[in-house]
Order: C-alpha cells, then sequence, then structure tokens
C-alpha cells in the first residue's frame, strides 16, 4: 500500500517527553488527588454537584479536551483503502471485538468475585469490575500512532486500522457493555450509556473530521500542506490535551483520596487484573499476526491497537454512569497508570522479535 499526503501520519505522532513518562505524571496527579482531596474536600464537593444528566459538566469539558486534539488525527478517507492487505484489519477486529471486552469482564469477575473476595466488598468489587469492563470494550485509538512509529510500523495501515476501530466503536461500545454489565448483574440506565457515546465518541469525532476538513480547504489542492497545517493545528491544542487527562486524574483521586489512604492495597489489586489482560490480549493478536504470515509493520500496530486502551472514553463514560466517587471510575484511571509501562515493554518485545515476521 502506497501512503498518500491525505493519510500519512505526521511527525506530531511521534512520542515525545510527555508520553514517554505518562505513568510518572499520572502517578503525580494521583498523589496531588489524593493529598488536595483530604486538605481541600469542599472544593471537591462543589465541583461535584455541577452536573447535567449524570454527567458532570467539569469533568466533560477535561474529557473533551483530551480527546479532541486526538480525533484530528483520524483521517476517514483511509477507510476507502479498507480492501488492501486485509490480514491485519481481520485480526484486529477479531480481537478488538470478539475476544477483548469478553476477557476483560472474565478476568474482572475471576478477580474480585473469587480471588480477592475476602479483601473486597461485593458491591465495591461490582463497581471495579464496571470499569474493567469500560476499559476492555474501549480499544485504543491515539495512542496506537505513538505505538505503531516506535515499531517502524505501516503508518497507513495503522491509519486505516484507527479509522475503522473508531466507525465500529460508534455502533458497538454501548451494546457490548450495556451486554457485559448485565451479565454482571450491575444495572445501568440505557439512555446515560448511548449519551455518552455520543458525547464522547461521536461529537469529538465529528469536531475532528471538520477540522480536517477545514484545514486542508485552506490548504487548496496543495495536500501536503495541508498535512503541515494539521501538524502545525496538532501542535496547538495538544497542552489542552495534557491539562485535560492530567486534570481529570486529579479530580476523580481528589474524590476518591480518603478511601485510597485507607486502602493503599487497592490500587495494585485492580492492576492485576489489567496487566494480565495487557499482555495476554497481546499475545493472542500478535501470534495470530505470525501464524497468518502478516508483515512486521502491519502486524506488530495490529497487535498494539488491542493491547492498548482508549482510556478517555473509559474515564468518562465511569463517570456518567456511576459517578466521580465510583469505584468504576477509580478503576479506569488505574488503567491510565498502568497501559504505558506495559505497551513500552511490548514495544521493546516486538522490535526484538520482528525478524520472525515477513519483511513484505
Amino acid at each position: 500500500m502506497t501512503s498518500t499526503p491525505e493519510t500519512t501520519i505526521t511527525p506530531a505522532n511521534s512520542i515525545g517527553f510527555f508520553e514517554r513518562w505518562l505513568s510518572l505524571w499520572v502517578a503525580g496527579c494521583i498523589i496531588a488527588g489524593i493529598a488536595l482531596g483530604n486538605v481541600a474536600s469542599d472544593v471537591f464537593l462543589v465541583l461535584a454537584k455541577f452536573e447535567y444528566a449524570n454527567v458532570n459538566l467539569v469533568v466533560a469539558v477535561l474529557i473533551w479536551a483530551m480527546i479532541y486534539p486526538m480525533m484530528v488525527n483520524v483521517d476517514f478517507a483511509s477507510l476507502r483503502r479498507i480492501g488492501e492487505r486485509p490480514k491485519g484489519l481481520v485480526i484486529t477486529i477479531f480481537v478488538n471485538w470478539l475476544v477483548k471486552p469478553f476477557s476483560m469482564a472474565a478476568l474482572g469477575v475471576l478477580f474480585f468475585e473469587v480471588v480477592f473476595v475476602d479483601y473486597i466488598a461485593p458491591k465495591d468489587a461490582s463497581q471495579y469490575i464496571a470499569g474493567l469492563i469500560l476499559l476492555g470494550a474501549a480499544p485504543c485509538t491515539a495512542m496506537v500512532f505513538v505505538w505503531s512509529q516506535m515499531t517502524k510500523g505501516d503508518a497507513t495501515y495503522t491509519l486505516v486500522q484507527v479509522s475503522l476501530n473508531d466507525v465500529i466503536m460508534i455502533f458497538a461500545f454501548a451494546p457490548i457493555v450495556a451486554m457485559l454489565l448485565g451479565i454482571t448483574d450491575i444495572i445501568i440506565p440505557w439512555e446515560t450509556l448511548l449519551l455518552s457515546v455520543v458525547l464522547y465518541v461521536v461529537f469529538p469525532m465529528l469536531a475532528g473530521a471538520l477540522t480536517r476538513k477545514v484545514l486542508f480547504s485552506k490548504a487548496g489542492s496543495d495536500k501536503s500542506k495541508g498535512e503541515v497545517l494539521i501538524e502545525s493545528f496538532g501542535h496547538t491544542v495538544k497542552p489542552f490535551s495534557v491539562i485535560g487527562l492530567l486534570a481529570t486524574v486529579v479530580l476523580l483521586f481528589g474524590f476518591q483520596g480518603q478511601t485510597i489512604l485507607e486502602k493503599p492495597v487497592l490500587i495494585a489489586l485492580i492492576a492485576v487484573p489489567l496487566v494480565i489482560q495487557s499482555y495476554g490480549i497481546f499475545a493472542i493478536a500478535y501470534a495470530a499476526a505470525w501464524i497468518w504470515k502478516v508483515p512486521y509493520k502491519v502486524a506488530a500496530p495490529c497487535a498494539l491497537i488491542g493491547t492498548s486502551n482508549f482510556f478517555e472514553l473509559a474515564v468518562a463514560v465511569a463517570i456518567s454512569l456511576f459517578g466521580l466517587h465510583s469505584g468504576a471510575a477509580l478503576a479506569t484511571v488505574v488503567g491510565v497508570l498502568v497501559e504505558v509501562p506495559v505497551m513500552l515493554s511490548l514495544v521493546a518485545f516486538a522490535n526484538k522479535t520482528q525478524r520472525f515476521f515477513p519483511t513484505e
């Protein structure tokens, strides 16, 4: 597949100082949130009151600040190339939508209803399971570009995978989440779930597509100039994405501060099924790509896209469905803390094993 200017991933997606040390920044915000939650609890109580239809408006703004800059990188025009080299797409769709959500739910039930049953109250366990389900049903959108570049993946093919994944997410995320939460006896309002998908997937996606269209229109017939404009725009809005993520983490752990201080091992317990899920999903996708003789530059991103999570969406939906104080929201944020070191280790593994895959 030959890259064209309109579907090439730009240097704006290269891994930078912030992404490389994301776990440290999140850990720092967790500590800050816990401290502020205990010394300035009244402030957090006031912030919690700014909500409408179960959606906290402060958090909604922060989530939008996170997601919108990422959506600008997604080019749905690349979907016209969907029929070229279908193996990687088949693996991605199979793992993301037929394996990952269900394996995450199963691991959540196993650990919080069996393995950790003596350490966590049943009511709290159901919340953590709900958070894990939300993470499992939200495969990654933005950071995949970073992992793809670090493994020297096919940038154009990665973009096709992400674009197709986002389209599927619009229609599959809500039904899968509702089904799995129902199976685990967690009752949720369909209206709130659908509203969350519209707010945090459809609207940012449309805004990103519109932004791309406007920037390309300014470039006229010069597609290369259009890509430069998008790259420049990405650098301009990226700080808002960073601020949105870190501020959301501070808020979440501010609301959870007292609980966490009383149960310091809670974060580690939540992280256990997340780590197992991440390495397990990567193993399934990477092994499938090896057996099917998928070229390395497609196989690596193909495996990483399912391993990584669209944690911004998971956090937002957890807050909308269960509230800022919920264990579900806490579980999704732990997913942020776990993800980066796990993904970096898998990137290193992929780079060391690329000789076992065909080059083309």
